[in-house]
C-alpha cells in the first residue's frame, strides 16, 4: 500500500514543574503523526514521534525536519499489510539512530492497518475488559513538594509508588521513605526507586544497603550507564534488586542486548519504546530478558495520550502482573482526550469515552 504523511507538532504543557535528573521544566515538544492509504484519506492512523531533550539520542534542534524529510521518503515506498512484516519494514527504512520516530510509525501504521480506531493491538485492554496496575510516579522537588505527592497517591489507592531520588540530599529521601514505611508495610505498599545514575562507585553500595533496609522492592539504575563491571558488581552483590534503565539506549541488535544482559545479570530491565526504538525492539528485548529470568516492565517516556495508549495496548499483550509505569496521561494539562483512565492504581480503556481530536 502506498501511504501519505501529516506531522503535527503539539506542546504539551505540565500541570506543574517537573524535575528530574536532567533538570525542571513545564512543558514539552512532541510530533503527531498523521498517515492515511493514497485515495481512502476517511480511515487514518495517529502516531506520536516523542524524544525527550537531554536523554533521547535523536533529539535535535532539527527533530521536525528530520521527521517530515523521512516520511517523505518513505511515502514512496510499497508498505506491506500483515502485522510483522509491516514492523519489519520498518526496522529496515528507519534509520536505528531515530528510535522516537520509528515508535511514533509502528503506532500510526499498526492504528491504520486496524482500521483507524486507536487500536494499535487487539486486546482485552484495548476492549475495555482488562486493566494494567501501574505505579505512582513522585518527581522530584523539595521535601515538601514529594511529600504532598507521595500522600495524593496514597490516597488515590495506589499499591506501588515509585520516587525518583537524587535531586535533594540522601538523608531527605530516606527520611521520605521512612515516614511511608511507619505508616505502610512493604505488605500494604511497594516502593520502587528510581536513581538516575545519581550514585557513585564510592557511595552505592552503602546507599543500596540503607534502601534495603526500608524494604524496597527495586532500584533504577543506581549508577551513570557504561560502567558495566560496577554494575555487574552491584547487581551481584546488592540486598536491593537493580533495574537497568539508561543502560539499554543504544544498544540496537539482538547480540548486543542479550550480551550486556549475560554480562551485567541485572533482576529487571525498564523498556521505553521511544527510546529503545519502538515496539519490535522491546520486543526482543523481552523475549531475551525471558530467557534469562530477568524481570522487566513497560514505561511511558513522557508521551502525550496517543504515545501512551500504543505503550499500553503493547504492553497488555502479555499480561503483566507487575505494575508498570504507565501514569503518565495525567500530566498535562492540554492532553489529546482519550479513553485511558486510572482507577485505584489500574490503567484501562474506557471505551465509550472516546477519543477526542488532535489539533492542527
Amino acid at each position: 500500500m502506498r501511504l501519505q504523511f501529516e506531522v503535527i507538532p503539539h506542546l504539551l504543557k505540565f500541570r506543574f514543574e517537573a524535575g528530574t535528573s536532567r533538570g525542571s521544566f513545564t512543558e514539552k515538544e512532541t510530533w503527531f503523526i498523521k498517515v492515511w492509504e493514497k485515495g481512502n484519506p476517511d480511515c487514518i492512523g495517529w502516531g506520536e514521534a516523542s524524544p525527550l531533550k537531554g536523554l533521547s539520542i535523536d533529539y535535535s534542534s532539527n527533530y521536525e525536519i528530520e521527521l517530515r524529510t523521512l516520511l517523505n521518503t518513505l511515502s514512496a515506498l510499497d508498505f506491506p499489510e500483515e502485522t510483522g512484516e509491516l514492523l519489519e519494514f520498518i526496522s529496515t527504512n528507519t534509520p536505528i539512530e531515530k528510535p522516537s520516530i520509528r515508535f511514533g510509525l509502528e503506532t500510526a501504521l499498526l492504528d491504520l492497518l486496524n482500521g483507524g480506531k486507536q487500536i494499535i493491538f487487539d486486546t482485552s485492554f484495548a476492549q475495555g475488559k482488562a486493566r494494567i496496575p501501574i505505579n505512582g510516579l513522585i518527581w522530584m522537588g523539595e521535601k515538601t513538594f514529594m511529600q504532598k505527592q507521595i500522600n495524593d497517591k496514597l490516597k488515590e489507592g495506589y499499591n506501588t509508588i515509585k520516587l525518583k531520588i537524587g535531586a535533594i540530599d540522601f538523608d531527605a529521601e530516606l527520611a521520605l521513605l521512612e515516614g511511608i514505611r511507619e505508616h505502610y508495610s512493604a505488605n500494604d505498599i511497594t516502593l520502587r526507586v528510581d536513581a538516575n545514575g545519581a550514585f557513585t562507585d564510592v557511595d552505592a553500595m552503602g546507599k543500596l544497603e540503607q534502601l534495603a533496609a526500608l524494604e524496597i522492592h527495586s532500584i533504577e539504575q543506581p549508577v551513570k550507564a557504561g560502567q558495566y563491571e560496577l554494575m555487574k558488581k552491584l547487581c551481584a552483590k546488592s540486598p536491593l534488586d537493580i533495574a537497568l534503565d539508561e543502560e539499554l539506549i543504544g544498544v540496537n541488535s539482538k547480540e548486543e542486548k542479550r550480551a550486556l544482559l549475560e554480562r551485567v545479570q541485572p533482576q529487571y530491565i525498564i523498556l521505553k519504546p521511544a527510546l529503545l526504538g519502538g515496539i519490535l525492539s522491546c520486543q526482543e528485548w523481552i523475549e531475551i530478558a525471558e530467557s534469562l529470568n530477568i524481570g522487566w516492565w513497560m514505561t511511558s517516556m513522557l508521551e502525550a495520550n496517543i504515545g501512551l495508549n500504543a505503550i499500553a495496548q503493547f504492553t497488555a499483550q502479555y499480561k503483566p502482573t507487575l505494575p508498570q509505569g504507565l501514569g503518565t496521561g495525567q500530566l498535562y494539562h492540554n492532553n489529546i482526550d482519550s479513553p485511558l483512565e486510572i482507577r485505584k492504581g489500574e490503567l484501562l480503556y474506557n471505551v465509550p469515552k472516546g477519543w477526542g481530536e488532535v489539533s492542527v
